[in-house]
This record gives C-alpha cells, sequence and structure tokens, in this order.
C-alpha cells in the first residue's frame, strides 16, 4: 500500500451534524474537534508523515459572532488541553493562516504549542486557521514584491519553487490527498496552489462522524489512482 506523504482535509459537516439532531451548532463543532483527534490518531498508525486540518477558513470570519466566539472557545481549549497529548504522541503542531485576526491569548497559545512541538518526528500536524489559498498566494506575491524592490530577488528567477517556499506552507510537502467531507465537492479556497496535482477525494460521511473507516477508505482511493503528473508514468512528488 502507498501512504501518502500529505493529507488535507476539509472538516466539513458541523453544523449539519448538529441541526439533524436537534442540538446547537456548537455540539456539532465539540464533536468535529472528537473527530480531528480521530484523524490525527489514524493519520499516525497508517504512518502519514503530514497532516492537515482546515480548521477555520478567511470566510469563516463571516460568521455570526456567537458562532465564532464559541469556536474560539473550543480552540482555546484545545490548545490548552490537548497540546501535551499530542507532544506525547510525537506530534509537531504547525499553524498556518492570517494570525493578525486571532485574539493576542490564542497566538500566544499558538507560540507555545508550536514551540513545545517543533522538534517531535512522528507526524507534522498542520492546523489551518483564519487560512485562505487566495489570500496565502497573494501573501506570498507581495512578499516577493517587496524583495524585488528591495533588489533581494531578482524577479526573473522567481520560478515555482521560490515561490512555493513563500507560501504559508513553504516548509512542507503538498498534500497528495485532500479530502473534504459532508458530500461537497468543492475545494473553498483551499491551498489552491498546493493542490494542483493532489487526488481529491470526496465523501458524504459528515466531519463528525469521521472514522478510522473513512481515512481507510480514502487511502484506498488514493491507491487506486494512476499519479502521472501529466506524464504518462506513475510518479510520486518527493518531499
Amino acid at each position: 500500500m502507498n501512504v501518502p506523504v500529505h493529507v488535507a482535509i476539509i472538516m466539513d459537516g458541523n453544523g449539519r451534524w448538529a441541526t439533524g439532531r436537534g442540538l446547537s451548532r456548537i455540539e456539532g463543532h465539540r464533536k468535529g474537534a472528537i473527530a480531528a483527534r480521530v484523524a490525527v490518531e489514524s493519520a499516525i498508525d497508517i504512518g502519514i508523515p503530514y497532516l492537515t486540518l482546515f480548521g477555520f477558513s478567511s470566510e469563516n470570519w463571516n460568521r455570526p459572532i456567537g458562532e465564532i466566539d464559541d469556536l474560539m472557545g473550543l480552540l482555546r481549549h484545545y490548545l490548552k488541553k490537548e497540546i501535551n497529548e499530542l507532544h506525547k504522541r510525537g506530534v509537531r503542531l504547525l499553524v498556518i493562516g492570517d494570525k493578525t485576526r486571532l485574539s493576542q491569548d490564542i497566538v500566544q497559545l499558538i507560540e507555545n504549542a508550536e514551540k513545545l512541538t517543533e522538534s517531535n518526528g512522528k507526524i507534522t500536524v498542520v492546523l489551518a486557521l483564519s487560512y485562505g489559498g487566495q489570500q496565502d498566494i497573494l501573501f506570498a506575491a507581495k512578499e516577493l514584491a517587496r524583495q524585488a524592490k528591495a533588489c533581494a530577488i531578482d524577479p526573473e528567477k522567481i520560478d515555482e519553487d521560490v515561490f512555493s517556499r513563500h507560501l504559508m506552507t513553504g516548509s512542507i510537502p503538498y498534500p497528495d490527498l485532500m479530502i473534504r467531507t459532508s458530500g461537497e465537492s468543492r475545494i473553498s479556497n483551499f491551498m489552491i496552489w498546493q493542490l494542483a496535482y493532489a487526488e481529491l477525494y470526496f465523501t458524504e460521511t459528515l466531519w463528525p462522524d469521521f472514522s478510522r473507516l473513512d481515512m481507510d477508505d480514502a487511502i484506498t482511493f488514493f491507491n487506486s489512482r494512476d499519479r502521472r503528473y501529466g506524464g504518462v508514468s506513475q510518479i510520486r512528488r518527493q518531499t
């Protein structure tokens, strides 16, 4: 079995899961946090080196303020209560996204968690918070423009690799497999550049119900694909 180097997941369906059970949306998000733990544990067991979880998009700031406050509360709880267990499991945590929109105490918790786990090598879990793919590309373009203006880089030498290193994901490989739950079949402004050659797997399962079996099904799908990257023979992107 080929194990993808990097699996990225759009964790969708928390609200629908809760509504279908007559519960508040925050209950769906709480159950979704448990599913995220299951996904991390499954990735460790399978041997996936990188796992990205799309936790909060740049567009999610448009949600009702009460729901945003609840989500930020869950994030605080996760960063305070779960990080020691992740550290024990050998998880390295990396957070990408526009942190300027997060409250200072959350930014501090993120920095503490990244510092605590930076030497761990079992798996790198990337949490995308306040993240958007278009925003990611725009930030990289602006940074390269500043460097070019300062004569720190020759514009003619800006190629795919140089641009990629200036994205928020510059230190990690592109995803091999993207999973989206809840039956939606779009990428919703998630890693637009990085998903160029990823296999896209869509499942009807709502995120709070995501299990190890669902992860196994996604890996089986991945192994059924002939990954040619525009060529004629199967090749795998190297880390």
